[in-house]
């Protein structure tokens, strides 16, 4: 499908979401909400840039600096200019009124919008309730068609060769920062976008979301590895562990348990299951092991042109996975002080279950 066509399809299922939500005018800033729906988002700074869209029109209110890139993206949308010596009050005003829309109803806002863009639109929309727009976005990004598939695929091929040479890396004596540093280069050479290099040693492992920093790698720890990185705009997320010299058995234990966690909330993931239930599947597990107070965060979230994006696998979430989503699967455990174990695959829902993208297998490598 061609990308004005991909636009038209879009754009024509948001107008389905917004009719069946009660919505009039749909306002989406330059988020990947807007990359998703046009293919292509312009800069998003102070000035205030959205697209308008309702039942009969679609109209961007746009910085004049930015309009003639984005005219060549999306050369089916009217673009209402304004420039910084006017600003966008007056240019708002006829964006609403290209779309014909009268105020009143409802406004489902992007949930990313700045705030005082959206208090724009509210001062320009006085009798218009507004609601938020995830409501009628997110279901319609949730479901990756076969191109953002293959996309997210080849982008997991990139990650795979990513973590095996973070792993070539890890031996005592280097530093966090240089597995970093080996990973990163993987990522440029093959043309992505780095987004981040997780490399927590020993304590620092215990950690979620540690800083990569100047930290050693030492005999006798163990190493996360948790990266990322964005091809052709979708991307990638993938943990897996290392261990400096040969694993303890504490080690192993841990690492045994968070990989049935793993299995349990794989088995468990297929078309009309909850989201919560995936969590439960892989939570049980660590609980059941006597490690359920060290789990500390959700089992996983969703995966595209987002890093993190709906839905999100955790505790009490009823939403439903469907063919074609995409999440992680990420349970870990962290003991402050010794270590932490996480290991992750993001998966898509086939019809009979799901199918991982990583071809890497979750053995910790000994380094």
């Amino acid at each position: 499908m061609s990308a004005p066509d991909r636009a038209d399809a879009r754009l024509e299922r948001l107008r389905e979401s917004m009719a069946s939500a009660g919505v009039g005018l749909t306002a989406i800033a330059p988020t990947d909400n807007l990359r998703w729906l046009l293919g292509f988002a312009p800069l998003y700074d102070e000035r205030a840039c959205a697209l308008l869209v309702s039942a009969d029109g679609v109209a961007m209110l746009m910085p004049s600096l930015n309009a003639e890139q984005t005219a060549t993206h999306a050369p089916g949308v009217e673009l209402i200019r304004w420039a910084d010596e006017d600003g966008p009050v007056s240019a708002l005003r006829d964006a609403i009124a290209r779309v014909e829309f009268s105020g009143g109803g409802t406004l489902a806002a992007d949930p990313e919008m700045r705030a005082d863009h959206l208090l724009l639109l509210q001062a320009a929309l006085q009798q218009t309730r507004t609601v938020d727009g995830g409501d009628v976005l997110w279901p319609l990004r949730e479901i990756k068609d076969a191109d953002e598939l293959a996309i997210l695929s080849r982008s997991a091929e990139v990650a795979d060769r990513a973590m095996e040479a973070a792993w070539a890396a890890c031996r005592a004596g280097v530093s966090e920062l240089a597995v970093a540093e080996a990973i990163n280069g993987v990522f440029a050479a093959a043309g992505c976008e780095p987004e981040f290099s997780i490399v927590g040693s020993g304590p620092n492992s215990a950690f979620p979301h540690h800083e990569t920093g100047a930290r050693v790698l030492q005999d006798g720890e163990a190493v996360v590895i948790d990266l990322g990185a964005v091809l052709e705009g979708y991307h990638s997320d993938i943990t897996r562990m290392a261990f400096v010299g040969e694993p303890t058995a504490r080690y192993r234990e841990v690492h045994r348990v968070v990989e049935a966690a793993v299995v349990a909330a794989t088995a468990a993931t297929r078309p009309g299951v909850t989201c919560g239930e995936v969590d439960a599947a892989a939570r049980g597990v660590i609980e059941a092991a006597g490690y359920g107070e060290f789990f500390v965060h959700r089992t996983g979230h969703g995966l595209g042109l987002s890093g993190h994006e709906p839905p999100y696998v955790m505790a009490g979430s009823d939403a439903l996975l469907r063919i074609g989503t995409v999440h992680s699967i990420e349970p870990g455990i962290y003991l402050p002080g010794e270590f932490g174990v996480r290991l992750e695959e993001i998966v898509h829902v086939t019809e009979d279950g799901c199918e991982r993208f990583s071809a890497l297998g979750r053995d910790v490598y000994r380094a």
